[in-house]
């Protein structure tokens, strides 16, 4: 089985408007990305992220009962990673200001898709989503493969409550810690706070981009 990622950027198009999950002009992006891969909104399910309550480690299994939850409405259900096990169900993330993190279980083909942002590392998601696989799959975190999504820096969104380190630097080091081998995760290295082919919500809001967008990941089982 292969594996299909991508990241979206700015030239794309938004893809989320919180206001208006069914607006016309987001609905129209997502499907005209999509579309450059032979995908389509029908069989795609989007991970839809939430700030309240407690509990920031919330993962679920999809399957065809999901496909086009989300992606041109509401979405069903909260949660903070979506699995499945479908050959071609499209997980898809838009993305602000967190890590998106693609996890590929070759052994047993199952897909994750997780959203590792400052909430989720501060209650050790990125340990958590493996252990999750390990669990509920047997997979081995020595044989996944992972693909991170673009980030902010550190320089311009440390998480201070853990010692102001980046994003991703926190993500590497519980992804390592769950077992994940290094050498096995394909990193997108672009700051998202400087590099303007992305959105970052939190450049926005400090007045450095002019639009609050959301570019996107996909993963898709081939």
């Amino acid at each position: 089985m292969k594996v299909l990622v991508a990241t979206s950027t700015v030239a794309d198009g938004n893809m989320l408007n919180r206001d208006a999950y069914s607006h016309p002009q987001v609905i129209q992006n997502r499907e005209r990305w999509l579309g450059k891969y032979g995908l389509s909104l029908d069989k795609s399910t989007r991970l839809s992220v939430v700030y309240e309550g407690e509990n920031f480690c919330r993962y679920k299994e999809v399957g065809p009962a999901e496909f086009g939850d989300g992606m041109t409405g509401a979405p069903l259900e909260a949660t903070d990673a979506i699995v499945t096990r479908t050959p071609g169900q499209v997980l898809f993330l838009p993305i602000a200001d967190c890590v998106g993190t693609t996890i590929f279980d070759p052994e047993h083909n199952v897909l994750m898709l997780s959203h590792l942002g400052r909430h989720s590392l501060e209650q050790d998601g990125g340990f958590k989503s493996v252990q999750f696989l390990v669990d509920n799959y047997g997979s081995d975190p020595a044989k996944l493969q992972l693909w991170l999504a673009p980030a902010p820096g550190k320089e311009a969104y440390p998480v201070f409550s853990m010692g102001n380190r980046g994003l991703k630097e926190i993500a590497y080091e519980q992804l390592e810690r769950a077992g994940v081998q290094r050498a096995n995760i394909s990193d997108n290295p672009a700051d998202t706070t400087r590099d303007k082919n992305y959105f970052s919500h939190s450049e926005f809001l400090k007045g450095n981009q002019t639009e609050d967008g959301r570019f996107a990941m996909l993963a898709v089982m081939q």
